[in-house]
């Protein structure tokens, strides 16, 4: 792969409903070159345009859906070709199933697929048919608790001077009773360590405010986790960056989301912030629930 080619050939692609077109408009709002709804075999011929010496775009952004029918079916193919001969990202958009009918019915429009059948006969064919395209995604985003100002917002948020770092790194806390991000490329369990939540002084608090962090590391065998999972990733994101892998979410859960594993992420994401090539968000998802 040359080294003069940067990473500017993207593939948008994903669920009916998960918000391909908010993502395509946020990427043009940030200065990307985007194609909606374009045929998989026409991807090739635009990759040669972004890779031409002097091409006049220079980030561009296919967004490519289900709505291709039988040429979809090729899609993962041509992904695997064409990694070979640039430097190429996918992005995959998801949601529930809940989600994704909520969505549907608002707008009141059918799903592409579903044909004869239920919103969830035409969704459950769609996710069938993007299982292998999905595996191929470097980037997977869970749009079911996002609204549109949001979903553009962490769109911005990935790929605004994304060239400026090696890796993107999101470091996300989260409750494991409020279910487990699928987006995310690694998940760690705070469980093993006592809950403030047990504690009266404490239950209020959260993983931010220094009572509850420093009642948090205290713990037998916090540093250890820290220590440990800190060295386990710098390998990690460095593999991540050599292979062209942009953007990592490494969640760290405990019950509710609210004190230890907020603790742990804000200690995490500090340490990864020194001597790394990488640039650090940090997400709490569930810290403000009930």
């Amino acid at each position: 792969m040359p080294d003069s080619v940067p990473h500017d050939v993207l593939i948008v692609t994903g669920m009916s409903g998960a918000g391909r077109s908010t993502v395509a408009n946020a990427l043009e709002d940030i200065g990307w070159y985007v194609v909606d709804n374009l045929p998989p075999q026409m991807l090739r011929p635009l990759v040669d345009l972004a890779v031409h010496p002097g091409s006049a775009l220079p980030r561009i952004a296919a967004v490519v859906d289900v709505r291709g029918g039988r040429l979809f079916s090729d899609l993962a193919h041509i992904i695997h070709e064409l990694r070979e001969r640039t430097s190429l990202r996918v992005v995959f958009l998801e949601a529930t199933d809940a989600a994704l009918v909520r969505r549907f019915e608002q707008v009141r429009r059918p799903h592409p697929l579903q044909e004869g059948g239920t919103l969830l006969d035409g969704i459950a064919r769609e996710r069938e048919r993007m299982i292998e395209v999905r595996e191929q995604a470097d980037i997977i985003i869970d749009t079911t608790e996002f609204n549109i100002h949001q979903l553009a917002t962490t769109v911005t948020e990935i790929f605004t001077a994304q060239g400026d770092a090696g890796v993107k790194v999101t470091v996300e806390s989260f409750g494991f009773k409020y279910g487990t991000p699928s987006d995310a490329d690694m998940v760690a369990d705070a469980r093993f360590l006592p809950n403030p939540f047990w504690q009266p002084e404490l239950r209020a608090a959260n993983g931010l405010e220094a009572a509850v962090s420093d009642y948090v590391l205290a713990q037998e065998g916090a540093l250890e986790f820290l220590d440990a999972f800190e060295a386990m990733l710098r390998p990690v994101l460095a593999g991540y960056a050599r292979e062209n892998k942009r953007h990592a979410t490494i969640a760290i859960g405990c019950t509710g989301g609210k004190h230890r594993s907020v603790a742990l992420v804000q200690q995490l994401a500090e340490r990864l912030r020194q001597g790394s090539p990488v640039t650090v968000t940090v997400k709490h998802r569930d810290l403000g629930r009930e």
